[in-house]
């Protein structure tokens, strides 16, 4: 487990002087109880991989503002790389990216770039700002945040995979890019008394599988300064379906899916929650050249989960899956 822990040595010094330091006092017992391996059986899998991946030098280049996350050295060679790419494929399933990782192209099963092509022409600038992301995957998108000039990117998903996944960039890019991962819900972030401490808050394809996603949404807005902003990215359903969605059994065969509301309804709930200037940025209806299934995510896919006869529906016979992003000011 070191190397879980290992990454947290940077992080302490980087919360020192600012409104996170109480962060230093709280966190260390619940990350060690998040990281107990008792918790997830797939550790005994992953650690090898990550202690095999660690051995490699740390990346002379990294490009965190491109489509796939690049990291290249010039030393590589084809049977470095060929055994790299069997370790990284010991931490399959990749879900959120692509990444590029000296040479070894990853092609997850979500084209995550396209994702943040949505989003990121509607952001304030992350330019010296701190930033949390919530159920934030492999981190691909705290990546790419950085690559915006953000001071301080922090994950947050209880997925150890996830985190496994974003310790092998992290290792490759350097401790010099302050990007950290903590596996915990929203839920286990401690609130600090007096310190609404991020910039921007996002949370991008959570509030489906959240049982209250009103919960969630006032959850959200603690972690925000006075101002600061909210990008919510999530499921949605089409106006002309009525005000909402609750799923009988499965969505797109997704059984942890609660409430999708329309955009309207949603943005009442925002504002409910004390949300300013809501606003819908983007709506796009997700494609399965999007979501599908690759050589690094083997399983079914959206494909497989779409009405054989009838694309427009899910194979239960709901919307086909429609995003919103939605801008928020707290």
């Amino acid at each position: 487990m070191k190397h879980y822990f290992e990454h947290y040595k940077s992080f302490w010094s980087t919360l020192a002087d600012t409104r996170l330091e109480e962060w230093k006092e709280v966190l260390p017992p619940i990350l060690e109880q998040a990281l107990t391996p008792e918790n997830n059986g797939n550790l005994p899998r992953w650690q090898p991989a990550l202690e095999a991946i660690f051995q490699y030098p740390k990346s002379e280049n990294y490009q965190l503002n491109t489509s796939a996350i690049t990291v290249h050295s010039s030393n590589t060679t084809d049977d470095n790389r060929e055994t790299l790419s069997a370790h990284l494929k010991d931490l399959m399933p990749w879900r959120k990216g692509p990444f590029d990782i000296e040479g070894v192209f990853i092609d997850t099963e979500w084209h995550s770039d396209w994702k943040w092509d949505r989003v990121q022409p509607h952001l304030r600038s992350l330019k010296g700002k701190k930033v949390l992301d919530i159920g934030c995957g492999s981190g691909y998108h705290i990546w790419r945040m950085m690559g915006e000039g953000a001071e301080l990117a922090v994950g947050v998903d209880p997925s150890l995979l996830f985190m496994s996944q974003f310790l092998v960039l992290k290792h490759f890019i350097g401790e010099e890019v302050p990007a950290y991962f903590l596996p915990l819900t929203l839920e286990q972030l401690p609130v600090i008394n007096k310190a609404e401490e991020f910039d921007t808050v996002f949370s991008m394809g959570v509030l489906y599988h959240r049982r209250s996603p009103i919960d969630h949404l006032l959850d959200l807005k603690k972690h925000l300064k006075p101002g600061g902003e909210l990008v919510l990215e999530t499921l949605v359903v089409p106006e002309s379906y009525g005000q909402l969605l609750v799923p009988a059994e499965r969505y797109a065969q997704m059984n942890n899916v609660w409430f999708l509301p329309s955009v309207p309804e949603l943005m009442r709930w925002m504002e409910k929650c004390g949300y300013k200037n809501v606003r819908c940025v983007d709506l796009d209806q997700t494609s399965i050249e999007e979501q599908r299934s690759t050589e690094w995510m083997e399983w079914n896919s959206l494909e497989s989960f779409l009405d054989p006869n009838d694309a427009s529906k899910t194979i239960e016979g709901y919307p086909a899956p429609l995003r919103a992003v939605i801008l928020a000011n707290k």
